[in-house]
């Protein structure tokens, strides 16, 4: 075949596709359906079965991040709030998205704006200020930003700030907030550009963080500065909390050091290396906080501390890609649910690293697992709580089958105290830097 399509070349495709009864029978079928629900396999539709050999203590009913990108902060929220709730044997708690939200976005603001002035003498079409002005005040978000956040601003009860409508459906505030950070890196590049001082020009950032700042109140609400607590537990007992600030309340009750925890990730390709600690350039929120910090280990170094921790009752964050092979309905991840190769006549024959290479995967949702149902020691499907709410699996609840991990899993957050002595000092090693536009750094994107 030459450079392009020629007519004869279409007859032949054309003459090729109507001589295959079984690809006109998926055509009848694909134009009037969902591919999804006409390629799925019912041998591995039967076997969805929400029952799990190990389960942590102290689930709570499923929440909703709704139209937004918070779900890393939501999965971290969860996580928090089962060791709140087993310290005062609640049935059912959340902390405020919206708090969280709130200081992201203005720490994000901040953390653009200094990258900017960072780059000032950079093109503006050079590749990392595209990157830069691309998405600045994006929902997603990763475990070393989570912890940032926490530890600097604390968290309160969702009584005390409410969703609003903006935080639950987060395009229109965050398109109009991109629109005014852009519009800052225009003025602080040339700012720069026309000899202003250091002090000039954070000063003239100042002013444009009590914008970005108003604009947030305007659509998420002020955040509380004190509150009182009040709940009543399992024996229906009541508990109050007066005058506490958001600090003291997660100091005090939440009572956990996020510092503690370990980002662990399996990222294959040839140019990554095992028991190496990545990170990723200019990804973040909090100017001066923690940075991104990954250990790269083997698949099964993942399962195998995850399985641990939930088997001492502790709940793991992590980092997936959610798109592929996924029922939302039935709440299921199943390399084998969809027979996609079948339907149309062709394989999908890529590596994980290939498709990481390539494009094709990368990490897209944070979620917690709270299960994992063994056999002879061995993993058969993991428990997932998602943030998508009540309505799709076992009321919110889904089901990762251990192929799936395999080949979708990135990213699990693990606390120390579960690792080796020797993989705590890898993960302290200088970081190797990955390019900012690196996948595993889209979560955050």
């Amino acid at each position: 075949m030459g450079k392009e399509i020629t007519l004869s070349n279409v007859n032949k495709y054309l003459k090729k596709f109507t001589s295959d009864p079984q690809a006109r029978i998926s055509m009848n079928a694909a134009t009037r359906t969902d591919v999804r629900r006409v390629a799925m396999n019912w041998e591995s539709f039967r076997e969805i079965d929400h029952t799990f050999s190990e389960k942590v203590s102290g689930e709570m009913k499923a929440t909703s991040q709704k139209r937004s990108g918070r779900c890393w902060g939501f999965a971290g929220l969860n996580l928090l709030r089962i060791y709140l709730g087993r310290k005062y044997k609640i049935k059912n708690f959340e902390f405020s998205q919206n708090y969280f939200m709130f200081y992201d976005k203005l720490e994000k603001a901040n953390y653009f704006l200094e990258n900017i002035i960072e780059t000032s003498d950079k093109p503006t079409d050079s590749r990392l200020i595209m990157h830069l002005l691309d998405s600045p005040i994006q929902d997603g978000g990763q475990w070393d930003m989570f912890v940032n956040l926490l530890m600097k601003y604390g968290t309160v009860p969702k009584k005390v700030m409410a969703e609003s409508y903006h935080s639950s459906n987060s395009s229109q505030m965050n398109k109009l907030i991109t629109r005014k950070l852009r519009e800052f890196a225009k003025d602080l590049r040339s700012a720069i550009s026309s000899g202003k001082t250091s002090a000039q020009v954070s000063k003239i950032k100042d002013g444009m963080l009590s914008e970005i700042y108003q604009m947030l109140c305007i659509s998420l609400g002020t955040p509380p500065e004190k509150f009182d607590w009040s709940i009543r537990d399992k024996k229906e007992k009541f508990h109050r909390f007066t005058d506490l600030t958001p600090q003291s309340f997660f100091k005090k009750h939440v009572d956990i050091d996020l510092n503690d925890f370990v980002c662990l990730i399996n990222d294959p390709r040839p140019f990554t290396d095992y028991n190496k600690t990545y990170t990723v350039d200019y990804l973040g929120n909090v100017y001066g906080g923690n940075i991104i910090r990954y250990l790269n280990l083997e698949n099964e170094d993942l399962k195998k501390y995850t399985i641990k921790s939930i088997k001492a009752d502790d709940p793991v964050w992590f980092g997936c890609d959610v798109g592929k092979f996924f029922t939302r309905q039935f709440g299921v991840m199943d390399t084998s649910l969809f027979e996609f190769d079948k339907f149309y006549g062709t394989s999908f024959g890529m590596s994980k690293s290939e498709r990481l290479e390539y494009g094709d995967s990368v990490m897209t949702h944070a979620m917690l697992f709270t299960g994992v149902d063994l056999k002879d020691n061995k993993p058969l499907k993991w428990r997932v709580e998602n943030s998508w709410g009540p309505d799709h699996g076992e009321k919110g609840f889904d089901i990762m089958t251990d192929p799936w991990f395999d080949q979708f899993m990135y990213e699990v957050v693990i606390h120390k105290k579960h690792l080796t002595k020797k993989m705590i000092e890898m993960y302290k090693e200088d970081p190797i830097s990955l390019p900012p536009w690196d996948p595993m750094g889209s979560l955050a994107r």
